[in-house]
C-alpha cells in the first residue's frame, strides 16, 4: 500500500508539473504581445503537444502503472496507444523542427526577418501530419498477431509489436530526427564559434538581437562594447575606437575581449549541450528498448525497465518547457509577469 501511494503521489506530481509548465508557456506566448512572435510559434505548437501528453497519455499510463494490468479493453488500447504515439511523435519533431528554424537564422542573414507565419505553418503542419501517419498506422491494421491475445490474456496494452512497424515508427519519430538534430545543433555550434571569434580589431557593428527571439541569433563583437539597460528592459550598445587607448590599455582590451570570446563560446556550447544532451537521456532508453523487443522475444527487459524507460520519455515533456524558455529573458519576464501581475493587482485593489 505504501508503495501504491507513493509510486501515485509521484505519478501525479509528474503530471501536474507537465500540465503547469506547459500552460504557462502558452498563455505567456498568447498574453504577452512581445512574445506573440512568429518564431514563438514552433515553441507554442511544442507546449500543446506536450500538455496533450500530461493530459491524454500520462493519466492512463500511470493507472497502467499503479494497476499493473490493462482492465479497459482493446479499442480502448488502440485509442491510448495511438495518442501515445502521436503526441510524443510530435513532441520530438517539434525539437526537430525548432533546430531546423535556428540553424536557418544562424545561418542565413536575412531568414529571421523574411520568416513569415506561412513558412511556420506549414512547418508546424508537416510536424503533426507525419505524427498522425505513424500512429494510426496500426488502427488500419498494421499490427503483430498477438495484439488482442495480449490484452485479453496477458492483460498487456503495447504498441504492435510488428516487427516492420517498430522499425519504421521509431526510425520516423527517433532516429532519423535525432540524427539530424544533432547536425543542426553541431552546425549551430560552428557558426556560432566562428562569429564568436570574430577578430576584435575589426570596427564590426553590433546587429542588435530581437526581443522575443532565440539565443541563435548571434552578434558580432567590437572592439569596445558598452552597454546600459533601460525600463522596458532592453539594451543599447555603443561602439568605443580601441586606438584612443594606450598600449598598456589595448593589451588589457585584447585580454578582456578574449576572455569574452571564451565565455561566449563557452555559453553555446553548454546550451546546445544541454537542449541535446536531456533530449537524448530522456528518449533513448525507451527507443533502444522499442526496437529490441520485437526483434528479440528472449531479449524483453524487465517490465518494471520498460516502465520506468517510457516514463522518463514523458518527462522530456516536463523538461521543454524549461529548456526552451529559460535561455530567453522575454520569456522570464512574461513568466514573472503571469505569476506576479495577479499579486500585484490584488495589492493595489487593497
Amino acid at each position: 500500500m505504501v508503495l501504491v501511494v507513493s509510486l501515485s503521489s509521484l505519478l501525479s506530481l509528474l503530471i501536474l508539473f507537465t500540465v503547469v509548465g506547459n500552460i504557462f508557456v502558452i498563455s505567456s506566448i498568447l498574453l504577452d504581445r512581445n512574445l506573440r512572435r512568429v518564431g514563438n510559434y514552433l515553441i507554442l505548437s511544442l507546449a500543446v503537444a506536450d500538455l496533450m501528453v500530461a493530459c491524454l497519455v500520462m493519466p492512463l499510463s500511470a493507472m497502467y502503472e499503479v494497476e499493473e494490468k490493462w482492465p479497459l479493453g482493446p479499442v480502448l488500447c488502440d485509442m491510448w496507444t495511438s495518442c501515445d504515439v502521436l503526441c510524443c511523435t510530435a513532441s520530438i519533431l517539434h525539437l526537430l523542427a525548432i533546430a531546423v528554424d535556428r540553424y536557418r537564422a544562424v545561418t542565413r542573414i536575412d531568414y529571421v526577418r523574411q520568416r513569415n507565419v506561412r513558412d511556420i505553418s506549414i512547418m508546424i503542419f508537416l510536424v503533426w501530419v507525419i505524427a498522425l501517419v505513424i500512429s494510426v498506422a496500426p488502427i488500419f491494421g498494421w499490427k503483430d498477431p498477438n495484439f488482442e491475445e495480449r490484452i485479453f490474456y496477458q492483460q498487456k496494452c503495447l504498441i504492435s509489436q510488428d516487427v516492420a512497424y517498430q522499425i519504421f515508427a521509431t526510425f520516423s519519430s527517433f532516429y532519423v530526427p535525432l540524427v539530424a538534430i544533432l547536425v543542426l545543433y553541431w552546425r549551430i555550434y560552428q557558426e556560432a564559434r566562428r562569429r564568436i571569434r570574430n577578430k576584435p580589431g575589426k570596427n564590426t557593428p553590433v546587429t542588435e538581437k530581437k526581443r522575443g527571439e532565440e539565443s541563435a541569433e548571434l552578434s558580432t563583437i567590437p572592439n569596445t562594447l558598452t552597454c546600459t539597460n533601460s525600463d522596458p528592459p532592453q539594451t543599447s550598445c555603443s561602439v568605443v575606437e580601441n586606438r584612443d587607448l594606450g598600449s598598456s590599455q589595448k593589451k588589457d582590451r585584447g585580454k578582456q575581449l578574449k576572455d569574452i570570446e571564451a565565455k561566449r563560446e563557452k555559453k553555446a556550447a553548454k546550451t546546445l549541450a544541454i537542449i541535446t544532451g536531456v533530449f537524448i537521456v530522456c528518449w533513448l532508453p525507451f527507443f533502444v528498448l522499442a526496437v529490441i523487443m520485437p526483434i528479440c522475444s528472449s531479449c524483453e527487459p524487465n517490465e518494471k525497465i520498460f516502465s520506468m524507460s517510457q516514463w522518463l520519455g514523458y518527462t522530456n515533456s516536463m523538461l521543454n518547457p524549461i529548456i526552451y524558455t529559460i535561455f530567453s529573458p522575454d520569456f522570464r519576464r512574461a513568466f514573472n509577469r503571469v505569476l506576479c501581475g495577479g499579486k500585484r493587482q490584488r495589492a493595489t485593489i487593497m
